[in-house]
C-alpha cells in the first residue's frame, strides 16, 4: 500500500529491553475495580514481557484500557469495568519497556523526507489544505480488493446534505463493512424514503407542512414493523441507507442518546451496551471513514487502536476524519486519536468527490 508507511518494529534485543523485568501484574479483587497503579493503555503498538522473557503484543488494543493476563500467559486490553475478581492486571506508568511494558510510539514514523496522507501523526487540520481524493479512493479499492473491514461513522448531516445516495453506492458495492451511527441517521433516512423530507424539508431545503412529525410518522411505521430489517421485508422501506445495509448484510450499530425521538426499535439505549457493541467492530476494523458527526467520532476514535495486524506485520489504520469545521478533526487529535486525517470540507462534496474518484481508480485498473 504505497499510501502508508511501514512499519518499523522495536529492537527487543537491545541490552536494555533484554534487561528489563517482566511486567508486573496485580490481582483483582473486586469485579470492575482495578489496583492502584494500574497501567493505563494508549492506541499505539504495545509489547508486554512475560515471565518467560518473550515480547508480545495484547490482543484487542484501544487507548483507556488495561492489560489483563489470561489463563494461557497471553495478554489482552480491557476495559476497567470488564475486569473480574482475580484477573492479573499490569501495574506500572514507564512506556519505555523498562518496567516490562513498551509503547512503540515511533514504528510508523516515515523516514526518508517521505510523506504522504496517511502517515502516522504527519497530517496537519487546515481547511486550506489540498484533499488527496485519489489517495483515499486507492485505499478503499485496495480494502475491499483484499477483504478489508472498512468502518463508516456518520452523523446526519450525511442525510440532510444530500450525501446519502452516494452512501447507499458505497454500501452496495462493498466499501463499507460496518456503520455505525445514532438513531437521527437511521430516522432520517426512513423518513426520506417513506415521507420524502429530511426533518420535514424537501430535497431543496423547503420547509413543508406538518414537516416538524414527519420523522416521527418514520419512527412509528418501523415500530410498528418491529425493526428497520422487517420494515425493509415488508416493503415499508424501499431505499436508502439502512435499506442497502439490510438488502447487503451490512452490520450497523446505532446507539442512542438523551437528544433521541422514538427511538427506532433498533437503536441500542444502553449506552455501555452500545460501546460493547461498537466494540466488536473497532477490533475488526482496517479503515474508518467518520463524517459530520463530533461525539460519535471521537467515541469511536477512543476504541479504535491506531493500527492493525496483516500479514505477519502490523499497518497503520487509515481514519479519515470529514466536518466542514477545523474544530471537530484537531478535537479527535487531541483526544488522542493522532492517526485521524482531517478533510475540512461539507459531507456532501466529500462523498460526491469521493464516489467519482473511487469509479476512477476502478476504471483504471481494470
Amino acid at each position: 500500500m504505497s499510501d502508508a508507511a511501514a512499519y518499523r518494529p522495536p529492537d527487543l534485543a537491545s541490552p536494555a529491553l533484554e534487561q528489563a523485568p517482566p511486567a508486573r501484574t496485580v490481582r483483582v479483587t473486586r469485579d470492575g475495580v482495578l489496583p492502584d497503579g494500574f497501567f493505563a493503555t494508549t492506541n499505539l503498538p504495545t509489547y508486554v514481557k512475560g515471565a518467560d522473557g518473550r515480547w508480545t503484543m495484547p490482543r484487542e488494543p484501544r487507548m483507556d484500557g488495561v492489560l489483563v493476563r489470561d489463563a494461557d500467559g497471553g495478554w489482552w486490553v480491557r476495559e476497567g469495568r470488564r475486569v473480574r475478581a482475580g484477573d492479573e492486571v499490569i501495574v506500572g506508568s514507564a512506556e519505555d519497556g523498562r518496567e516490562g511494558v513498551l509503547v512503540h510510539a515511533t514504528g510508523f514514523a516515515a523516514g526518508d523526507g517521505v510523506h504522504g496522507d496517511f502517515h502516522f501523526m504527519s497530517s496537519q487540520v487546515s481547511r486550506e489544505k489540498p484533499i488527496d481524493y485519489r489517495a483515499i479512493a486507492r485505499r478503499l479499492v485496495e480494502e475491499r480488493r483484499r477483504g478489508g473491514y472498512v468502518l463508516w461513522v456518520t452523523g446526519p448531516a450525511l442525510v440532510h446534505s444530500r450525501a446519502r445516495d452516494n452512501l447507499v453506492w458505497f454500501i452496495r458495492n462493498g466499501y463499507v463493512q460496518a456503520l455505525l451511527a445514532g438513531n437521527a441517521v437511521a430516522v432520517h433516512d426512513i423518513e426520506a424514503n417513506i415521507v420524502g423530507t429530511t426533518l420535514g424539508m424537501t430535497s431543496e431545503g423547503e420547509p413543508t407542512a406538518g414537516g416538524h412529525a414527519a420523522h416521527m410518522r418514520a419512527i412509528n411505521a418501523v415500530r410498528r414493523a418491529g425493526s428497520i430489517a422487517q420494515a425493509v421485508r415488508d416493503e415499508v422501506i424501499t431505499g436508502g441507507i439502512m435499506h442497502a445495509c439490510v438488502v447487503e448484510g451490512v452490520p450497523f450499530v446505532l446507539a442512542g442518546s438523551l437528544r433521541d425521538d422514538g427511538p427506532l426499535p433498533d437503536v441500542i439505549t444502553d449506552n455501555v451496551a452500545a460501546q460493547d457493541a461498537t466494540r466488536q467492530h473497532t477490533i475488526r476494523a482496517t479503515m474508518a471513514v467518520m463524517i459530520a458527526t463530533a461525539l460519535h467520532s471521537i467515541a469511536v476514535g477512543n476504541m479504535l487502536p491506531a493500527y492493525y495486524a496483516a500479514d505477519g506485520t502490523l499497518h497503520e489504520l487509515p481514519t479519515i476524519c470529514v466536518d466542514a469545521s477545523e474544530f471537530l478533526v484537531s478535537k479527535l487529535k487531541d483526544r488522542g486519536t493522532h492517526q485521524a486525517v482531517g478533510v475540512v470540507t461539507n459531507a456532501q462534496d466529500f462523498m460526491s468527490i469521493l464516489r467519482a474518484a473511487v469509479e476512477q481508480e476502478v476504471a483504471g485498473g481494470a
